[in-house]
């Protein structure tokens, strides 16, 4: 249902017995936010937005804005499949303005439709495929979650040892209902975690379908009776969730490995060299950094075409190479504000012809303490990630700028 304009959007509503509109969007964090309006008043939303207590959303509390509005972009309706069929509940995902109509400088998904629009001067567009992990937990009698897995299964395992089998069904044809297709769904290594992984699409649709996923997942979860967690470290001693983010560089329809490799390399170096930096916005909370350098995640700066366990893989396909794997991530993150600041990152590297040092392809169990002393260490913990973030002059400059300190505020107030 993607690429309605607002005309076909409204037509929409009037032919297919829609009831309620959900405008939804995310606070500063990436928790996804929404109200409900009447159909009817869907083409005022359009016009001039829905007017909403920004004071009450995470990192939206500013003096200088205290009238913001919500305007949908037609282009994201989706019906939301576990809603009754006859009285339908459509949903958008809205853009914020301020009171005279401009945009709300702290709108994350602005930031990175304003980081697209950088990227397509420089002559190319990045699309990204998805991959994430959640795990599922049971209930109590009072419906309040435990630490107690749905199952017990490991990796690819099947029924009965897989229990997950008809909930990951369930959560992708809802998926597929509204246009974010995935490619493969199966149960991960930890008992009771699943993994899901999604088709390419473009920065700003993927992030609006990340933010759908895990809506998805949660409503989905809870409809069985039991509890989605897409925590980085849910239980200890057991693999974390990661989030995987594949990109793929793009000018026009032709992919630059096959044209321009070089110049992908240098989006990747441009990143590879601003780890530091961006790794606040990758893994935003305290139990992020557990999952580093155990069970296959990255702990050091380093990148590889085949090994699981670094930074960066550039793997071959069919004998090419047609996307990088950053594989560091969690999906606590806020998909805007992170997509941003890696294409940022990568556009700077291309801008600048950085180089990647030599890829790192020795299995860990044969690299020697010396060895390790020469790789530079992701942040060891969210406070020294936030101080990175803080001593960065890629992240001083610009609306980078803007973002940061917004990001980084909200963070120390929420203590997470």
């Amino acid at each position: 249902m993607a690429g309605y304009t607002e005309q076909e959007a409204l037509e929409y509503v009037e032919e297919n017995d829609v009831r309620f509109v959900r405008l939804a969007f995310s606070d500063m964090l990436g928790n996804l936010k929404n109200i409900s309006i009447q159909p009817d008043v869907l083409a005022q939303a359009f016009d001039s937005g829905i007017a909403f207590d920004a004071f009450r959303i995470l990192g939206y509390d500013d003096p200088d804005y205290r009238d913001l509005y919500l305007v949908p972009d037609s282009s994201t309706l989706s019906v939301l499949p576990w809603r009754p069929q006859t009285g339908r509940v459509i949903r958008f995902y809205c853009n914020i303005v301020t009171s005279d109509g401009s945009p709300y400088p702290y709108d994350s998904r602005k930031f990175l439709a304003d980081t697209i629009k950088e990227c397509k001067k420089e002559g190319f567009t990045a699309r990204l495929g998805l991959r994430s992990e959640f795990y599922l937990f049971k209930n109590d009698e009072e419906g309040i979650p435990t630490a107690e897995p749905m199952d017990q299964g490991t990796y690819f395992d099947v029924a009965p040892l897989d229990r997950g089998e008809n909930i990951r069904r369930e959560i992708c044809l809802s998926l597929s209902d509204m246009d974010v297709p995935p490619i493969s769904s199966h149960h991960e290594a930890g008992p009771g975690q699943n993994e899901i992984e999604f088709r390419e699409a473009g920065a700003l649709q993927s992030a609006d379908h990340f933010m759908t996923y895990k809506n998805v997942v949660t409503t989905i979860a809870a409809r069985n009776g039991i509890t989605a967690s897409f925590d980085p470290k849910p239980l200890e001693g057991l693999p974390g969730n990661g989030f995987h983010v594949k990109i793929g560089l793009y000018r026009e329809a032709q992919n630059l490995f096959d044209t321009e490799p070089d110049k992908v390399f240098s989006f990747m170096a441009g990143i590879f060299n601003r780890i530091d930096d961006i790794t606040v916005f990758l893994n935003p909370r305290k139990e992020s950094y557990l999952r580093f350098g155990e069970n296959e995640a990255p702990k050091y700066v380093t990148w590889s075409r085949q090994n699981e366990s670094r930074l960066f893989r550039v793997p071959l396909v069919h004998g090419k190479h047609t996307s990088i794997i950053l594989r560091s991530p969690d999906s606590m993150l806020n998909p805007y504000i992170a997509f941003a600041m890696l294409l940022q990152a990568g556009l700077l590297g291309i801008k600048n012809g950085e180089k990647l040092p030599e890829p790192l392809e020795k299995q860990g169990y044969l690299i020697t303490d010396e060895e390790r002393k020469k790789y530079l260490k992701l942040p060891l913990s969210l406070a020294e990630a936030i101080d990175d973030a803080r001593e960065s002059k890629f992240l001083n400059e610009g609306s980078r700028k803007l973002i940061t300190e917004r990001f980084l505020e909200t963070l120390k107030e929420n203590e997470l």
